[in-house]
């Protein structure tokens, strides 16, 4: 019986490489000082709500004072979507 040829594989050659492109971030230097601010206004808030037993900061909102300063936090949190 004659024998097959056998066929010689092919040098192994690399995929091409793609072309590099720069990620252009753009300026966002605003958010993080928004964001902390933010965050230590809603805690401000609570804290000196808690601290003048309800009197401050604002007394004709009683217990929803608490909601206004979680209310900065949730938009600090908001605000730190917009960081890169």
């Amino acid at each position: 019986m004659p024998k097959s040829r056998i066929r010689k594989k092919a040098d192994y050659t690399p995929p091409p490489s793609k072309p590099t492109t720069a990620i252009k971030l753009n300026s966002r230097a605003w958010v993080a000082p928004v964001m902390l601010a933010m965050f230590l206004i809603g805690l401000a808030w609570i804290v000196v709500f808690y601290v003048t037993d309800g009197s401050l900061p604002i007394d004709s909102l009683g217990n929803w004072n608490i909601v206004v300063g979680f209310g900065f936090i949730a938009a600090g949190f908001g605000v730190s979507t917009q960081w890169k």
